[in-house]
C-alpha cells in the first residue's frame, strides 16, 4: 500500500519552502510542512548546480528509492521536500541513505528509534 503521494505543482513546493521548517547536511536539505491529510507528500528538487541531466536524474532516483524503502517508518501527515546540494552528484546510495535518515530523525519524523539499515 502506497502511503506517499508526490508534490508536483510549483505552488505546493513554494508553500513548503515559505511556511515549513528546514534543516540540512552535506548532501541534502529537507523542508517539512504539516498537511491536513493522512499521507505524506514527497517532492524532490535537484537543480543544475548538481550536474548535468544524467547526474540530476541519478540523485533523484536515489532519494526516491531511499524514501520508498523507509516510507513505513515515517510519521504520516507531512509535505516533505528534499533539495539536493552539489556534493550529492558524487554521493553513493549509502551516503544518500544516511543523509535522508539523519534529516528525518532531526525533524523527529521517524516513528521509532529504529537505526537505519547498513
Amino acid at each position: 500500500m502506497k502511503h506517499t503521494e508526490s508534490l508536483k505543482k510549483t505552488t505546493q513546493f513554494r508553500a513548503v519552502y515559505n511556511h515549513g521548517k528546514s534543516c540540512a547536511d552535506k548532501f541534502l536539505v529537507l523542508c517539512v510542512l504539516k498537511n491536513e491529510s493522512e499521507k505524506n507528500k514527497l517532492g524532490i528538487s535537484v537543480s543544475r548546480k548538481v550536474g548535468n541531466s544524467v547526474k540530476r536524474k541519478r540523485v533523484t532516483r536515489l532519494i526516491r528509492e531511499v524514501f520508498r524503502l523507509s516510507e513505513e517508518l515515517v510519521v504520516p501527515g507531512f509535505d516533505l521536500v528534499f533539495v539536493a546540494r552539489g556534493p550529492a552528484a558524487a554521493a553513493t546510495f549509502k551516503d544518500i541513505q544516511s543523509s535522508v535518515y539523519s534529516l528525518l530523525k532531526r525533524h523527529r519524523l521517524l516513528r521509532s528509534q529504529v537505526c537505519h539499515p547498513q
